[in-house]
């Protein structure tokens, strides 16, 4: 008898800009783009078991996992109408899944812990209410390191590349332009040549085949590229693209190129 065809699930990896703040979900013109991206994103994947959100909006002093049945709402942005503080995402949470990366990245000598009291940020519930609706797939959501030593997320990236082998969708939860001072808050698209640079710079990067090596180097010394603390005058919503990019270990797919809050951002997939 011939051998039976094994098929083994791959986790998919995604990184892209999440807008600003609820504005997604209130029907700003700004972020159309965005908004029809997101909840056109599942047709490109196959449906997850679980969702790991690596969100720009959660630092701590080691790396945190969510790990609770339940997750509450944190409603971490202000000065918006009453509506956006009515959002609900009441996806289940999965301890066990946080306990088990809990063991993954001790392995690797990388410093972890878990908080059953934090909920969801806007990093996870404002994308996840436009991809999947439902809010019936377990998530939970990982912290960026306070230091923001890049090379620190990358090492939190190769940290996990055990969830390779399973139907586990990894969402890097950022913004590849965030300069709070820029955005066009009014929805104008004025030409940017700085921000046009740093985001080709990040394609370069990110789709290129070039070695890994090379990738994380430069990605590692992201602050020397084009316009870079223009675009990024704090790096945590560039974070998560290194963490994608540790676990990913290969070229990605550009999936998103547009403009959010008059700005050009972007997206990948693993």
């Amino acid at each position: 008898m011939p051998n039976p065809i094994i098929k083994q699930n791959k986790a998919q990896i995604v990184y892209f800009s999440h807008g600003g703040g609820p504005l997604p979900l209130l029907g700003d013109k700004s972020h159309k783009a965005m908004v029809e991206f997101m909840k056109q994103l599942p047709s490109q994947l196959k449906r997850p078991e679980a969702i790991l959100v690596i969100s720009a909006h959660w630092e701590e002093s080691v790396a945190t996992l969510l790990g609770t049945h339940a997750p509450t709402m944190f409603y971490d942005y202000y000065g918006f109408p009453d509506e956006a503080y009515e959002i609900v995402y009441p996806a289940p949470g999965s301890p066990e899944l946080a306990d088990r990366i809990t063991q993954m990245l001790t392995k690797k000598s990388i410093q972890t812990k878990i908080d059953t009291q934090r909920g969801f940020d806007h990093g996870l519930f404002i994308p996840l209410k436009l991809m999947y609706p439902g809010a019936n797939i377990p998530a939970l959501q990982l912290s960026l390191i306070h230091s923001l030593d890049p090379s620190a997320h990358i090492a939190l990236g190769e940290g996990l590349r055990e969830l390779m082998s399973e139907n586990i969708l990894i969402i890097g939860s950022g913004f590849s332009f965030h300069n709070m001072g820029a955005f066009s808050w009014h929805g104008e698209n004025n030409p940017d040549q700085a921000n046009d640079s740093f985001q080709s710079w990040l394609i370069d990067v990110c789709v290129s085949n070039i070695p890994q090596e090379e990738r994380v180097q430069r990605l590692i010394n992201w602050d020397k590229a084009p316009a870079a603390r223009y675009c990024h005058p704090r790096e945590e919503h560039l974070l998560p693209v290194h963490v994608c990019l540790g676990m990913a270990d290969k070229p990605a797919k550009l999936i998103f190129d547009d403009s959010i809050l008059g700005k050009r951002g972007v997206a990948f997939l693993w």
